[in-house]
Parts: structure tokens; C-alpha cells; sequence
């Protein structure tokens, strides 16, 4: 039996968190203080206020207990213009006393590198100051996985991004994660709010297998210890024999994923589904890696990370 890693160990609970978000530390219209307590009211464990080229390491709601992941985002244009062909590059780390080394409420600028190989430099800095880096919104970048395939280290990138999802229907289901994951690549996915309004705050986020405190929480990121999810809830997720099996809370559909294969999809259009088999044995031949999609009957989301049977580490 292979199980991923999120479901291994039993002891941890899993924590409700949000990844990227926006106040009015830069163009949010929350507070530092409203938008964390509104997260910690709608069950969020942790956020990072990942606010436009600022980092962040303060912790703006004590009282409600929520915890604080230091942050910003960075952004990157390939082109011609905000928005097109860029790369935007959410950084999260430790503490200051811990080895992380950008300041708290350090400006740190925007850049124009024209391409991944430019860009990479500036990835390899953020990383050395111990941080980890998720590329945002490739859909709502026009920035497909061409561009940003050759990047390295970054651990996860957005396969959820509420506000694009919501505000302009995109960046809602993985695109271009198949991509990197068949060429070898180990890279998860994360589901984000990127709110900059509260309608898009705790509408996605990742379910972190973790005990509350900051630096567990970004070892079982960086170690691919979660899933994502808009709703729904994942069990448990492994392949024994030849199959590949999912346990959840009930949904309408569950999908098998994997790069050079046709979907394997289970249907219940009454939502029912609380576990679903798939088998290894495929006409289109082995399998490098699987992950599994589901989604409840209101149409809301959740996304597994892979299970790798190549022998890549992840």
C-alpha cells in the first residue's frame, strides 16, 4: 500500500488555512485586523496576509487565536502590461528568529525579468532566505506552463484561486498542473482565496496535516502533508494492488488524474459518493503518478496531491 503523505499520520489533526490574501496593507479593502478575524470566524487555523510586495510577519487578531504565517506576494511582468504573462510568486516562511530573512514591512520591489531563466535568480534568493514559493494564477497571468515550467523550487503552485474563480472565471481546476507533474516534476497544489474582498475570503483553502504552529505547518507544506479543498473533505487517499482508492465526504463526482491518461471518472448526480475505486491496470499503460479530483453536488471542490509511483520523491 502507497498512501499520500496527508493521510499517514493519524495522530495530527488536520488545519483549516489560507495561503494568499489581501488587505489594505496593499489593495485588499479589510483591515489586517477584520480580514484575520473574519478568516478565524469562518474556520480558518492560519493565514498569511500576503499583501503586494510588503512582507508581513504581525499578527493583527491575537485574541481570536488564529495563527499568523509570515508573507507577501511578488510580482513579476513578462510583457506588455499588469496582467499579461507575468509571474506572480507567493513567499511564505518562518519567523524572523528562525532563519528567515526578509523584514517585517520590507518593500520589496517589482521586477520585469523577461523569462523563467531571468527569474529564477530571484526564486533562488527568496528560497535562501528560507522561504517557500507558490506560482499564482497561471490562468489569470495568461501565463501557461511553457512560461514557468523551467522554474525551480517552487513546492506548490495555485490550482484554486478564489478570486480569479469567482471574479473572472478562471484558475478554478488545475490547469496546467498535469503539465508539470507528467515531466517528472514534484509540485503541489494549493487552493487560495487571493481575497481582496471579504465575498472572496474562505472560499478555498488547504487542509494541512499539522499541529498549530508555524514551522510544522510549513514542514507539511513543503512535504505535501495536505490537500485542497472549497468544501469538501478528504479521508483518506492510497493505492493498494492495482487500485487507486479514495474515501471523502459524499460528492456527485470523483476524477482520477494522471498526465498521458484519459480521466477515470465515478458519477452519482445525487452526491452519495463516500468512496470510489479506480484501477491501475489502463489501456494507455502504467501510470507515473495518480491524483484524484471530487466535487459535491453544489459543485464545490476538492483536489488530493499525487501519489507518486515513478519512484520521484514527494
Amino acid at each position: 500500500m502507497k498512501r499520500q503523505r496527508a493521510f499517514i499520520d493519524s495522530e495530527k489533526g488536520f488545519l483549516r488555512g489560507g495561503l494568499h490574501t489581501h488587505t489594505t496593507r496593499s489593495d485588499g479593502v479589510g483591515s489586517p485586523e477584520d480580514v484575520m478575524k473574519f478568516a478565524s470566524e469562518h474556520g480558518y487555523d492560519f493565514i498569511a496576509l500576503t499583501d503586494h510586495q510588503i512582507y508581513n510577519y504581525v499578527n493583527y487578531a491575537p485574541e481570536t487565536g488564529i495563527l499568523l504565517v509570515p508573507g507577501m506576494e511578488h510580482s513579476n511582468t513578462l510583457e506588455h502590461g499588469h496582467g499579461f504573462r507575468c509571474f506572480h510568486t507567493v513567499c511564505i516562511g518562518p519567523s524572523k528568529e528562525d532563519g528567515n530573512g526578509f523584514d517585517n514591512d520590507e518593500k520589496v520591489p517589482g521586477t520585469n525579468f523577461p523569462n523563467s531563466d531571468t527569474y529564477q535568480p530571484w526564486l533562488d534568493a527568496a528560497h535562501e532566505k528560507k522561504n517557500l514559493t507558490i506560482l499564482c494564477h497561471p490562468q489569470w497571468s495568461n501565463t501557461s506552463a511553457k512560461y514557468f515550467e523551467t522554474q525551480k523550487g517552487n513546492f506548490a503552485m495555485e490550482i484554486w484561486n478564489s478570486g480569479c474563480a469567482l471574479a473572472e472565471d478562471c484558475d478554478a481546476d488545475a490547469a496546467y498542473w498535469d503539465e508539470l507533474l507528467g515531466q517528472g516534476k514534484v509540485i503541489y497544489g494549493v487552493a487560495t482565496d487571493d481575497s481582496h474582498v471579504f465575498d472572496h475570503l474562505c472560499k478555498g483553502w488547504v487542509a494541512v496535516k499539522a499541529n498549530k504552529n508555524l514551522n510544522d505547518i510549513l514542514s507539511a507544506l513543503e512535504n505535501g502533508e495536505f490537500y485542497s479543498s472549497c468544501g469538501p473533505e478528504i479521508y483518506d487517499f492510497y493505492v493498494e494492488d492495482d487500485k487507486v482508492i479514495i474515501d471523502c465526504s459524499p460528492v456527485a463526482r470523483a476524477r482520477l488524474h494522471s498526465d498521458m491518461h484519459p480521466n477515470q471518472v465515478r458519477v452519482d448526480e445525487n452526491g452519495n459518493i463516500t468512496h470510489a475505486e479506480f484501477t491501475l491496470n489502463h489501456w494507455a499503460g502504467p501510470y507515473d503518478y495518480v491524483r484524484i479530483s471530487i466535487v459535491d453536488k453544489d459543485g464545490k471542490q476538492a483536489w488530493t496531491n499525487p501519489i507518486f509511483l515513478d519512484g520521484r520523491e514527494g
